[in-house]
């Protein structure tokens, strides 16, 4: 008798942990997944964003350099000048491709 319970004893435990992971996989995919696919994002967007900063900068070094170098030897402040009239000018053009608010979908 007591053999003939073990095994509705075990389908019974088969089937509980069966149910328990299911819904351990259920809570996974629906939670824990967005979470860890947003953490992901945010991750690799800061890492992005710095990268972009560090190469931005190291470019505005070099070009200032180069044209401190080829074109206005031994007067730097021209080579500033330079360089943020072509800041200003990229950064007009950006602010003059803007839409407003309400227009953007």
């Amino acid at each position: 008798m007591n053999e003939a319970k073990r095994p509705t004893d075990g389908d019974f435990v088969d089937k509980a942990l069966f149910q328990f992971d299911h819904v351990l996989d259920i809570v996974h995919d629906r939670v824990l997944r967005p979470i860890l696919l947003a953490g992901r994002a945010i991750a690799y967007g800061m890492i992005i964003l710095l990268v972009t900063f560090v190469l931005v900068g190291a470019l505005m070094i070099g070009l200032v350099r180069i044209i401190d170098i080829y074109f206005f030897a031994g007067r730097e402040y021209l080579s500033y000048v330079s360089v943020g009239a072509i800041s200003l000018v990229a950064g007009l053009i950006i602010w003059r491709k803007r839409r407003p608010v309400n227009l953007r979908k």
